[in-house]
């Protein structure tokens, strides 16, 4: 639990360090993407952040907004990295509003007039 002498820390290895993501180069390479905002701006995987930052992420099919109380630069705990941060996101789906969305393999092409008419009613339609 080591904290940044200077009171800031690189955004990529910060959201690494508090297990948002599972690797720090999953975490650089989503901050490349504009996956990753800081104060609302699309944030560079070496940007610093402090104390008091809002760091919006999203990953694995859900937006992360939270708020760093924190900065870490070493990878910590969960019980010491859930105070690092405060957690303002919205709640994960449930599981049936995870279902309701139609996954169709790899290569299947276009959905036929029946599949489309099943979509439709699923989505009620």
């Amino acid at each position: 639990m080591t904290d940044d002498v200077s009171g800031t820390v690189r955004v990529d290895a910060w959201i690494w360090s508090v297990r948002l993501t599972k690797t720090r180069s999953t975490a650089a390479t989503a901050c490349r993407a504009g996956h990753v905002k800081v104060n609302g701006e699309r944030a560079k995987p070496a940007q610093a952040v402090r104390a008091g930052d809002e760091v919006r992420l999203f990953h694995a099919g859900r937006e992360r907004i939270v708020v760093v109380r924190r900065p870490v630069s070493k990878r910590v705990g969960a019980p010491v990295a859930a105070e690092c941060y405060i957690d303002k996101s919205p709640p994960p789906p449930t599981p049936v509003e995870a279902a309701v969305v139609g996954i169709r393999d790899r290569g299947a092409g276009r959905p036929t007039k029946r599949e489309r008419r099943e979509i439709e009613t699923l989505r009620g339609r």
